[in-house]
């Protein structure tokens, strides 16, 4: 925690630097020379270099954390275990899984679950999943292969993860990937698809009428249907053998490795994927997420935002939905709108100075993702603003790994292929707004 208090101190002054840049050509009324401009960009890189260095540090600290109580929290060994007939604990009384993540939420407060999730959720299973993470199946016993028999594929050599492996996965993935961390989230239990009711077209206003009489009947207020179908998405990884053997959990080292491939893909599918078997982005313009009637430009030149803008797009979004919304750019147009300022001459932007808390633009929290548009041209997306609760994702249940001890043993590695099933896009369009240059 010191060493991310320090780093927060320097970004502070990077940023104070790169201010008093800005504040020294405009008290002289002129433009930066070429010497500030370079000493305002090498400012700024710092100041990225300073959040990001922040970001791993904090990553850091909660894996270690995960790392050090893997063994006792996930297998149960904290506490009473679980009965292997009675994974929940409700039955007995006993101290039950918490799971997570907002997928499997909804299975806490159920008093039992399916037959094959609560298989998935015995100690033996997951016993015996974490040895064919670290040796295959040659590390299994005749109590290990019993347990697993259901759900391994002997020729395939794939195996189904434990709920809790699937539910910290998530979750990780949900702390990597700023939308999924905002987005409202719903498993998929059953059936191929997630049917999603959307109000298309609101109802007409309230009519005043006599004691008795009932109103003009509506004749405008529509509703729509569309469906969130979770598209498999798949990634190899490659571990050290070494690795795996010395750590405290091969269990939560793989996972870490694949809440970061999975991450990565779904940020970006999340900012700009097409919505053709995969999740539909918000810098996609589509009548089925969110339209171009949500695009913004009033205010901006055609190569930067502007303060009007930025007003024009914050007040474009009904102040209904400003208590959960928040602004989302890429690092390149944080750069920009860090030199704006407002009529009395305050910057809008304001770096945050405690852990956890995001940094300011007028009034609502900033986020920087590296996926975001940072094209400054014309009638392109740069930015957005809105609630992303009504970014909706539907995540299947089921997720399938596969080890390959032989195939990099030469390398000294251990391979894994894992595959899970998501998707995901924007229900309410008038929850959003998008900057766009004008």
């Amino acid at each position: 925690m010191e060493r991310i208090l320090v780093l927060r101190q320097k970004r502070g002054q990077a940023v104070a630097d790169a201010r008093a840049i800005l504040d020294n050509a405009e008290n002289e009324k002129r433009e930066l020379s070429q010497e500030e401009q370079n000493g305002w960009d090498g400012l700024m890189v710092e100041v990225d270099g300073f959040r990001q260095a922040i970001d791993r540090e904090e990553r850091q600290a909660n894996l270690d954390r995960e790392m050090g109580d893997t063994l006792g929290r996930d297998l149960g060994q904290s506490g009473a275990q679980h009965r292997d007939d009675d994974p929940t604990g409700k039955k007995n009384g006993e101290k039950r899984t918490q799971f997570e993540s907002r997928s499997f939420a909804h299975l806490n407060e159920m008093t039992s679950i399916p037959a094959g999730m609560s298989r998935r959720s015995s100690v033996a299973y997951r016993t015996a999943f974490g040895k064919v993470l670290g040796y295959g199946t040659q590390g299994l016993n005749a109590d290990d292969v019993r347990a697993l028999q259901a759900d391994s594929d002997p020729a395939g050599g794939y195996l189904y993860a434990p709920m809790q492996f699937v539910d910290r996965l998530i979750k990780a993935v949900d702390d990597a990937v700023f939308i999924r961390q905002w987005a409202t989230v719903l498993p998929v239990t059953s059936g191929d698809s997630l049917g999603i009711p959307t109000l298309d077209a609101d109802p007409a206003d309230a009519s005043w009428t006599s004691e008795l009489g009932t109103g003009d009947e509506d004749l405008t207020m529509s509703f729509g249907k569309r469906e969130l179908r979770p598209n498999p998405l798949a990634k190899r990884i490659k571990v050290s053998r070494t690795l795996v053997r010395k750590a405290p959990s091969a269990e939560a080292l793989v996972r870490d490795r694949m809440a970061y491939k999975f991450g990565i893909t779904w940020e970006k599918a999340a900012m700009t994927g097409s919505g053709a078997a995969q999740p539909l982005g918000v810098f996609t313009a589509s009548a089925n997420g969110i339209s171009t009637a949500r695009d913004v430009a009033t205010g901006n030149t055609t190569t930067a935002m502007t303060f009007d803008g930025l007003i024009s797009a914050k007040y474009s979004v009904k102040a209904t939905y400003w208590p959960l919304s928040k602004w989302l750019f890429h690092r390149d147009g944080m750069a920009q709108v860090a030199k704006l300022k407002d009529g009395d001459g305050q910057y809008l932007w304001r770096e945050s100075t405690r852990a956890g808390e995001p940094d300011r633009l007028l009034g609502q929290p900033a986020y920087i993702s590296e996926y975001a548009p940072n094209t400054f041209t014309s009638g392109l997306y740069v930015g957005i603003f809105g609630d992303f609760s009504n970014y909706w994702i539907a995540d299947s249940m089921d997720f399938t790994i596969q080890t390959l001890l032989e195939l990099y043993a030469e390398a000294n590695q251990i391979g894994y292929i894992a595959r899970l099933e998501s998707d995901g896009m924007p229900v309410l369009a008038e929850a959003f707004a998008r900057v766009t240059l004008g």
